[in-house]
């Protein structure tokens, strides 16, 4: 029997992990909004178990410090349009 293939390039095991708890938090975030807007009702200990869940799903934004080499510093460049003067 022939194996079908979907076109374009297949997902890896992480990539499937990483969608999939995209669509965890957006069904999460969701129902949470719905609360809010008042469409639904979710007891105190929903609510609770909803901002867990996002706090393991969705990735913690604090604030990071890098430290490297003093020798050998470390260079950004940030590119905020396109240059017209070629």
């Amino acid at each position: 029997m022939e194996d079908k293939k979907l076109a374009g390039r297949p997902m890896g095991r992480r990539h499937q992990d990483d969608v999939r708890s995209k669509i965890q938090a957006s069904a999460i975030i969701n129902r949470l909004m719905k609360a809010y807007d008042g469409e639904i009702e979710l007891t105190a200990i929903q609510v609770n178990i909803g901002k867990t869940l996002l706090d393991k799903i969705l990735p913690d934004l604090k604030s990071v410090e890098m430290s490297g080499d003093a020798d050998a510093p470390l260079m950004i460049q940030v590119i905020t349009g396109i240059d017209d003067s070629h």
